[in-house]
């Protein structure tokens, strides 16, 4: 989400810096090495780097290796807590004009991940009471207001699509690197998954834009919105056009964890020499998304999952109507990994 929201901004010519312990493969863009679990550094990189900061977009997330686990564990929690408030304390501190933060939660916020949740997901619903960081960070921002003059909007996006290397939860990475591994061995493209459930996703650009959209604008100021693509899909009903996409033949459904299966760098330096992909390994390429890709898959499941779908009726009365299809989001990015070298290029 961060990287697609430096690229959005800086195309339209908005003053934006980014924060994080890896740069971005982006052209152009101002990064600042930060590591939000040191206090101390983050004191020095406000202090160097942000005392005009007007704005925060926080998008940064701390997950445990094995991913899925973690999202119920209190150490996963208190150390996302912590990261933000690293970096509020002394924004504001030393950054006078800092008059908006915007927080990313998600699905989870309506208990998806541990119980069938209320379906449409509303944002005026109460707080579905259960363990999340979500509700430690946003409480933390809310009692901050109560001495500091900042807005707050809190963005709920569903399942996110876009590009990040080595990130945990980066299913374009997944299904690239699936894809890539497929085609190696001369093999179509499997479908590793369990029975599917009705799902939304929301591209990483169309998140962006509606960030870029609500900032400064008075009708987001302290509220909190979901976000999808617009449309709903299941990954078995999605799988021909993934694999036209990938420039593949629709292969057999053959379940398998991914996440036990995959990782398995010399099968993937032989698919990056036979391609002449960007040399790197898998972990570089996809980091913990092959965990990510067995959960969103049901890979374990004997039957559909509940399904995880959300109201976006109050971002539309907002004034923010941008849309895609979740198809033609697949499209878009896997050329984008073809445009960086990190998948095969199309036959022919």
């Amino acid at each position: 989400m961060g990287r697609a929201l430096l690229e959005h901004l800086h195309h339209k010519g908005v003053p934006v810096t980014g924060f994080s312990r890896r740069p971005p493969d982006l052209d152009g863009v101002r990064h600042v090495s930060l590591d939000l679990t040191d206090a101390a550094g983050c004191g020095d990189v406000v202090s160097r780097h942000m005392t005009g900061a007007t704005h925060l977009v926080y998008a940064a997330l701390f997950e445990k290796p094995g991913l899925v686990r973690g999202w119920r564990e209190q150490d996963q929690m208190q150390t996302n807590l912590g990261m933000l408030r690293n970096i509020m304390t002394p924004l504001l501190a030393r950054a006078s004009g800092l008059r908006h933060v915007t927080l990313l939660q998600g699905t989870k916020a309506y208990g998806a991940h541990i119980m069938p949740m209320r379906i449409p997901g509303r944002e005026r619903e109460p707080r579905v009471q259960h363990e999340n960081f979500y509700w430690l960070q946003e409480d933390y921002l809310k009692d901050l207001q109560t001495r500091h003059d900042f807005d707050l909007t809190i963005w709920r996006p569903q399942i996110i699509f876009g590009h990040a290397l080595g990130a945990p939860m980066n299913m374009i990475a997944a299904l690239g690197a699936w894809g890539t591994l497929c085609r190696s061995r001369d093999e179509p493209l499997h479908y590793p998954g369990g029975p599917g459930g009705v799902m939304e996703a929301i591209d990483a650009g169309l998140l962006a834009r509606a960030i870029a959209f609500s900032l400064d604008n008075p009708v987001f100021a302290n509220e909190t919105c979901n976000i999808t693509n617009g449309d709903v899909f299941r990954w078995q009903d999605a799988w021909p056009a993934i694999a036209t996409h990938l420039d593949m033949a629709v292969g057999e459904h053959r379940r398998q964890l991914l996440s036990q299966t995959c990782y398995d760098d010399a099968a993937w330096q032989q698919a990056v020499s036979r391609f002449d992909l960007r040399p790197m390994s898998l972990r570089e390429l996809v980091g913990d998304s092959f965990f990510y890709a067995d959960a969103l898959f049901n890979s374990w499941g004997d039957s559909p999952p509940p399904p995880s779908l959300v109201s976006t009726i109050k971002l539309r009365q907002a004034g923010f109507h941008d849309c895609i299809d979740t198809e033609d989001m697949f499209a878009a990015w896997f050329d984008k990994l073809r445009e960086l070298n990190l998948i095969p290029s199309r036959a022919g």
